[in-house]
């Protein structure tokens, strides 16, 4: 049987976050948002990011996707933040948060995000998970990505039951609650949940 790991998801609306008592509280494994678009940095991101490694909870970091802007100058702008808190660690994680479609087409959208992932896999070497909604995700914005990881947000299910969308055909991560805090789990353990991270090999 797996074993189950607990983790959070947290952005500037979060504010100042103590990791210490989530580590404490049996939180395994964490998500930072670090970006949106080409230009926005979360002010939270770094210290976020430090506070997750200092108490040895397995590190993410998701850009949020703006459909609408260049996919390459994003994932630029993405990786420069991330560089500038620290850089990447080996098992650390990064996401794409794919989930408005900034009024396109679906195609379109898709086509962003592979192109945002692509980019971000030739530079820094590792490739993203993708975080998305069931319903985004049956609308066709995902097309081309289901040979990425998927995080699915889906609180309306049970924890460790979400509805599974194509393209994919199985989950990496449920979001299974919005209240208080955004919470996720991984089945497996913390070294599965990190061969899916960088490894600078």
């Amino acid at each position: 049987m797996k074993r189950l790991l607990n983790g959070i998801d947290v952005s500037n609306w979060q504010g100042r976050v103590d990791w210490a008592a989530h580590a404490r509280a049996g939180v395994a494994f964490a998500f930072a948002k670090a970006t949106e678009g080409g230009d926005f940095t979360d002010k939270h991101f770094a210290r976020n990011w430090e506070g997750m490694r200092e108490n040895w909870i397995v590190c993410g970091a998701y850009h949020f996707a703006r459909p609408k802007g260049d996919a390459a100058e994003q994932a630029h702008h993405f990786l420069r933040v991330l560089k500038e808190a620290g850089g990447l660690r080996r098992g650390d994680l990064v996401a794409l948060d794919l989930e408005t479609n900034d009024g396109l087409r679906p195609e379109r959208v898709a086509r962003h995000a592979r192109r945002w992932c692509s980019h971000v896999e030739r530079h820094a070497g590792i490739r993203p998970i993708i975080y998305t909604f069931p319903a985004f995700a049956r609308g066709g914005h995902c097309a081309g990505l289901g040979d990425h990881p998927l995080w699915i947000a889906d609180p309306d299910r049970p924890r460790g039951r979400p509805v599974t969308p194509g393209p994919w055909r199985e989950w990496t991560i449920h979001q299974y609650d919005h209240k208080p805090l955004d919470r996720n789990i991984f089945l497996g353990s913390r070294q599965g949940l990190t061969r899916l991270g960088f490894d600078p090999r």
